[in-house]
């Protein structure tokens, strides 16, 4: 069984027992959330709409850090003028409990 959640502003295909980094919730280490469910297969059956009104996803919080570095790098051309950055993303790490139909 995997279900298709949506947090952040994103989507991830999750199974029982996976681990995901999503972007950074507001909740500390071995803290238990519920996520939003799009979509839950199971033995082929897709259940969409309002078939999921029961349905949630349950995690843990392994821990919150920051993704590597992303250098950011602009120029103007002839005009000697230069701008470099850099940025860290932060995320949480999820490890899936438990899928309920």
């Amino acid at each position: 069984m995997y279900a298709i959640i949506a947090t952040g502003g994103k989507q991830f295909k999750v199974e029982k027992d996976q681990i995901i980094k999503v972007e950074k919730l507001d909740a500390n280490k071995g803290d238990k959330v519920t996520l939003d469910v799009v979509m839950l297969a199971d033995d082929g059956k897709v259940l969409v709409g309002d078939d999921l009104k029961k349905a949630k996803v349950e995690a843990e919080v392994l821990y919150s850090d920051k993704s590597d570095k992303v250098i950011v790098y602009k120029y103007k051309a002839k005009k000697n003028e230069r701008k470099r950055q850099g940025h860290r993303q932060p995320y949480t790490a999820l490890k899936i409990l438990s899928i309920k139909k």
